[in-house]
């Protein structure tokens, strides 16, 4: 932090003063920029073949050439000779694949979100849940559940609705609370998503203890572990435009996000709007955490183990770590469900009791590691 003493740098000077995670590309960095593309496309190219073979693995194998047959012949429209049983193409085209890319499209949002908040708090402990949008999904959720609400909007019943509305208003209740004299505080949002989670969660309890029916606190809780068995093209629809346009949004703040991982005075006088970036990132983030919790459920851990992993090898500068955590997130996700629904085939294991499984242990690793780096 030495650079950043008395104002020695200036602003055209930024590529010599920052470190390089914040600093703009430059001539010498375009050799750097190429490398870490190839990077991203193996690991698109690594997602794809994972997804390949989660739609193959299940209660009885397909082949991933016959699937890859079965998605050109869909594609192509040229009927041809087909050598596989026509339950293959409807277990392949409207259960095994929307399931894939669906896990796929919430592992990256959950995962990119959860890098968005670590670097918007300069916490590697954040998480896209921790303003309150999980507690908020989950009380909008038992609600629709525990009063047996048959309502919907386009693809999405009365619990998904509820659960992304539940979400955004607990967003929007966290940040207004958090905002003192026009200006909004690290320390104070999070207690306020402390505080307004606690209380939603005591609602959802008291609910759910009220309840007479057996069948609505299991659905309860199923719900609240998250899982990808009622998946559907419809929910694919619905989350793939709004995670396309929150990642481009997001990673055109990724260099503004490296420039905020200094204190805020630094970052306005580098020509950061503090303010304003955070509102903005705020607002995208929560949209896309609650579409994911909407169509999935509440699937803990997997934002904060996978951009803590992803920044541990592919280092801190945000303008790489957000795609790059969102493919990793992505295959995870994919990785993970099919596990949660082979390991005690017929049943299913709900996939938060699994990321719970792994990223719990390492949440105390990363709480020792912080730690031992406070009382250095």
């Amino acid at each position: 932090m030495s650079a950043y003493k008395n104002n020695e740098h200036k602003i055209e000077g930024i590529d010599k003063t920052l470190p390089a995670a914040l600093a703009k590309p430059g001539p010498r960095r375009y050799w750097l920029w190429r490398r870490r593309g190839h990077v991203l496309l193996v690991a698109f190219a690594l997602v794809v073949c994972v997804a390949l073979l989660a739609v193959a693995w299940g209660s009885f194998s397909i082949p991933p050439w016959t699937i890859v047959k079965i998605l050109w012949r869909r594609i192509s429209g040229n009927p041809g000779v087909t050598t596989w049983p026509a339950s293959w193409e409807t277990v392949i085209l409207q259960i095994r694949l929307p399931r894939a890319i669906l896990a796929a499209l919430v592992g990256a949002a959950l995962s990119q979100t959860g890098a968005v908040y670590q670097g918007l708090f300069r916490n590697p402990l954040a998480d896209p849940y921790l303003i309150g949008i999980s507690s908020g999904a989950g009380l909008g959720a038992t609600i629709a559940i525990a009063f047996g609400l048959l309502f919907g909007w386009g693809s999405l019943g009365a619990v998904s609705v509820l659960a992304f509305l539940g979400a955004l208003v607990a967003t929007a209740l966290v940040y207004c609370l958090s905002r003192i004299g026009g200006r909004t505080s690290v320390v104070t949002l999070l207690l306020a998503g402390v505080a307004l989670g606690a209380f939603f969660t005591a609602i959802q309890t008291f609910l759910m203890l009220r309840s007479n029916d057996a069948f609505h606190t299991v659905h309860i809780v199923g719900w609240l572990m998250g899982s990808f068995n009622l998946s559907s093209w419809a929910k694919v629809q619905l989350l793939a435009p709004v995670l396309a346009a929150g990642t481009a949004i997001m990673c055109a703040y990724g260099h503004r996000l490296n420039v905020l991982q200094l204190d805020e005075e630094q970052a306005q006088q580098l020509g950061v709007p503090v303010e304003r970036t955070r509102l903005v990132l705020i607002v995208v983030a929560s949209l896309v955490t609650a579409t994911a919790v909407a169509v999935s459920g509440i699937i803990g851990f997997v934002g904060l183990i996978v951009p803590h992993a992803v920044r541990l090898v592919w280092g801190p500068d945000h303008r790489f770590l957000l795609p790059m955590s969102a493919l990793i997130g992505a295959g995870f996700m994919v990785v993970v469900d099919g596990v949660a629904r082979t390991l005690l085939s017929p049943a299913e294991i709900p996939v938060g009791v699994l990321t719970a499984f792994f990223g719990a242990p390492f949440f105390l690793y990363l709480l020792r590691q912080k730690k031992q780096q406070l009382f250095r």
